[in-house]
C-alpha cells in the first residue's frame, strides 16, 4: 500500500497542493479498496490486488486532467450521508451542510408535521439530509433538470428516505403556484448565485465540470432566481413559515433588501464557518401583509 500512495502523490505532485493530495489518498484508498483511514493507518504494508491498483490508475489519470475526485469516484460524503455525483449535478459543498445543519437545528423542537420545498435541488443532498433528519417532515424538491432529477431520486433511495420529485423551473413563477397549490413550512433554496465576471477567479476542475447552468446568472441579474424564490414564497409559504437561502456574498444587502421590499420580516444574514455573509433566513408574517394591503387600498380610496 505504500507503494501505492508514493505512486499517486509522485503523479499529483506537479498538480495538487500537497495536503489535497493526501486527502485524494485517504478518499481513493477508502472508496476503492474499502479501508477507512484508520485501516490505512494500521496496515500500511498491506497488499492491494491488482484490480484495485488498476482502478487507482485509471483514477490517477482522471484527476491529472483536473476532473474532481467526487466525479471520478461517482459519489461523495455530505452532512455524513453517501450521495452519487455525476456531471450533471454540482458537487455538494460544505457551505450547505451549514445551511441543512441550520435548519434542523431550528426544527428540532418542533413535533408537529413540517412541510418542506426545496428549490434547485441538484443532488437532492438538501432535501435528502432534512427528510433523514427532522422527523415528520414532508419534502418536495424540485429541479429544471430532469438528468439531475434522475441522480437525486437515486440518491434518496440510497438513503430511505421519501421525497416528492417535480420537474419546475422557478423562474416561471405561474406555473410553479399552479403546480403546488398548498403551503410549505420552510421553502429552502441554493439557487445558481455566481456571477459570469466571478469565472476569472475559479478553478478550473469547477469551470471544466461542473453544470454552468447550476452556478452561474448574468452579471446584470445577479438576484434573478431570489426574486422568483421571493415571489413565490409571499403565495406559498405558510404563516410564520421561514425562507433558508445560500447566498453570493458579494450580494447579501441586495438580497436583504430585496426580501424587506417585499414584506419578507424578521431577515438575518449569517456568516458561514470561512466568515461570510453566506445566508440567509427571512420569515413571512401574513398579517402584516394583509395589513400593509389594507393601508395602500385605504390610500388609494382617498385619492
Amino acid at each position: 500500500m505504500q507503494e501505492t500512495k508514493k505512486y499517486i502523490f509522485n503523479s499529483l505532485k506537479d498538480i495538487y497542493p500537497e495536503d489535497e493530495i493526501r486527502s485524494f489518498i485517504r478518499v481513493i484508498l477508502s472508496s476503492i479498496c474499502g479501508m477507512p483511514y484508520s485501516r490505512q493507518v494500521l496496515n500500511r504494508e498491506a497488499l492491494l490486488p491488482a484490480v484495485a491498483k488498476e482502478a487507482i490508475h485509471r483514477t490517477v489519470e482522471r484527476l491529472k486532467t483536473m476532473e474532481p475526485l467526487q466525479y471520478v469516484l461517482g459519489e461523495t460524503e455530505f452532512y455524513s450521508l453517501p450521495f452519487k455525483v455525476d456531471a450533471t449535478v454540482l458537487i455538494p459543498r460544505p457551505e450547505t451542510e451549514e445551511l441543512v445543519d441550520m435548519i434542523i437545528k431550528s426544527s428540532q423542537a418542533s413535533r408537529k408535521h413540517v412541510s418542506i420545498l426545496d428549490i434547485g435541488t441538484g443532488s437532492g443532498c438538501i432535501a435528502v439530509t432534512l427528510a433523514k433528519h427532522i422527523l415528520n417532515a414532508g419534502v418536495t424538491a424540485i429541479d429544471v433538470s430532469e438528468a439531475a432529477l434522475a441522480t437525486a431520486r437515486k440518491n434518496a433511495v440510497l438513503n430511505n428516505v421519501d421525497i416528492d420529485f417535480a420537474n419546475a423551473d422557478i423562474l416561471q413563477t405561474g406555473a410553479m403556484l399552479a403546480a403546488f397549490s398548498s403551503g410549505f413550512d420552510i421553502i429552502v433554496s441554493n439557487p445558481p448565485y455566481v456571477c459570469e465576471s466571478e469565472k476569472a477567479a475559479m478553478t478550473a476542475n469547477v469551470l471544466d465540470y461542473e453544470p454552468h447552468g447550476a452556478l452561474f446568472v448574468p452579471d446584470a441579474k445577479p438576484l434573478l432566481y431570489y426574486r422568483s424564490i421571493a415571489d413565490f414564497a409571499l403565495q406559498r409559504l405558510s404563516p410564520d413559515g421561514r425562507l433558508f437561502l445560500e447566498i453570493n456574498p458579494l450580494h447579501s444587502a441586495g438580497t436583504v433588501d430585496l426580501l424587506a421590499g417585499k414584506g419578507f420580516t424578521d431577515i438575518k444574514v449569517h456568516l458561514d464557518l470561512s466568515g461570510k455573509n453566506r445566508f440567509i433566513t427571512a420569515k413571512l408574517c401574513k398579517e402584516l401583509l394583509s395589513a400593509m394591503d389594507c393601508i395602500v387600498r385605504e390610500k388609494q380610496d382617498r385619492l
